[in-house]
C-alpha cells in the first residue's frame, strides 16, 4: 500500500475535512480527493462519509486510522531525527494570549534558542483561544496555548497549568475595614459603585469571578476597556478601578502594595490552560522538545 496515500488518509481523518487536510499537506483539494478515492478502490470499502461540512470516517476508516497513524508518526520521527547530521535551528511557531505568552511561555522557550547547537528559532502570534486553535489546525502554528480544550481528532491538548484569579484594585478603593474583605454580602455592596477595568465590553474576567464567587452578575459596566491584561494591571495600579487578574501577573504589584485584594474567597476561581498541538506533530523533535519543556516548566509555576 502506498505510504503517500496512507499519509493523506490519516491527515484527512484527523482534520475531518478534505479542504483542511489539503492545506496541511500542501496539496490541492482535488488531489486529496483523488488519493482518498484511490485508496478506497484498493481496499474495496468506503473510508469516509461525505457531508455538507467535512467528512466522517466509516468504521473501516476508523479502524485503518487506528492501525496506521502510530506507524506513520514513527516514520516521521525517524525522518526528522536523521534529517541532518548537523541540524540548523528549527523554527517553532507559537500562538496564544499575549500576556501568558509574553510573561511565561516565551521566557521559558528562550532557554532553548541556544541549546547545544540545536536551538530553536521562535515566532510568536497573539490571539484568543478560537484564533489560536484555528491557526494551529490550519498549520500556521506548531503549538497553541489556550483556555479552551479543542475538539476532534486533528488537535491534541494537554493540561498545562491552572491560573488563580484575584479581585484587586488600588488601595484607595479598598474598604477601610480589612475585615469586610471576608464578608461576601458587604463586599458586593461596597464594590457596587467601583469602576471596572477589563479586556472586553462583556467583562469576561469580572463576570466569571462574580458568578463563581458571589453567585451574581457585576452591577457596573466597564470604565476602561483595553485588550491586554498587562494594560489592565497598569490602569488598575493607577486607580482606574477594580479588575480581576491572574495572580502570576499581579503578584509583584500586590507585594509592593500598588494594589490590594478586595475579597479573599475560601476557594479562589481557577482557569486551566491547555497546550495544544496537531495530532502526530510531536514526532517532530523541535516541537516535542518545546512541548516537553513547557510542561516541565509549568509544573513549578506558582
Amino acid at each position: 500500500m502506498d505510504l503517500a496515500l496512507l499519509r493523506t488518509f490519516v491527515t484527512v481523518h484527523r482534520a475531518g475535512s478534505f479542504t483542511r487536510a489539503a492545506a496541511l499537506l500542501g496539496l490541492s483539494q482535488p488531489a486529496v480527493t483523488s488519493q482518498i478515492r484511490t485508496l478506497e478502490r484498493q481496499l474495496g470499502r468506503p473510508l469516509f462519509l461525505r457531508q455538507a461540512r467535512g467528512v466522517t470516517p466509516t468504521t473501516i476508516g476508523d479502524e485503518l486510522a487506528h492501525k496506521a497513524a502510530p506507524h506513520l508518526d514513527a516514520l516521521v520521527e525517524i525522518a526528522e531525527t536523521g534529517h541532518d547530521e548537523y541540524p540548523s535551528p528549527r523554527t517553532l511557531h507559537l500562538a496564544g494570549p499575549p500576556e501568558f505568552i509574553s510573561e511565561r511561555a516565551l521566557p521559558v522557550l528562550a532557554e532553548l534558542t541556544d541549546d547545544d547547537g540545536q536551538g530553536l528559532d521562535l515566532r510568536a502570534s497573539f490571539g484568543n483561544a478560537e484564533e489560536a486553535l484555528e491557526g494551529l489546525a490550519a498549520g500556521h502554528h506548531d503549538l497553541a496555548i489556550t483556555t479552551t480544550r479543542p475538539r476532534g481528532a486533528l488537535l491534541t491538548a494537554t493540561p498545562l497549568c491552572d491560573e488563580e484569579h484575584v479581585l484587586v484594585a488600588a488601595p484607595r478603593w479598598a474598604p477601610r475595614d480589612p475585615g469586610i474583605r471576608k464578608l461576601l454580602g458587604a463586599t458586593v455592596n461596597a464594590l457596587a459603585n467601583v469602576p471596572v477595568v477589563e479586556v472586553h465590553e462583556s467583562l469576561p474576567f469580572v463576570s466569571r469571578y462574580w458568578a463563581s464567587v458571589f453567585d451574581s452578575r457585576p452591577a457596573t459596566s466597564g470604565t476602561v476597556i483595553v485588550p491586554d491584561l498587562r494594560a489592565v494591571l497598569a490602569c488598575t495600579t493607577k486607580g482606574a478601578g477594580l479588575a480581576v487578574l491572574p495572580r502570576y501577573l499581579c503578584a509583584p504589584a500586590l507585594e509592593r502594595g500598588d494594589i490590594v485584594t478586595l475579597y479573599e474567597p475560601l476557594i479562589p476561581p481557577l482557569r486551566t490552560y491547555f497546550l495544544a498541538v496537531r495530532t502526530g506533530t510531536l514526532a517532530m523533535p523541535h516541537i516535542a522538545r518545546a512541548h516537553a519543556w513547557l510542561l516541565r516548566s509549568a509544573a513549578i509555576w506558582g
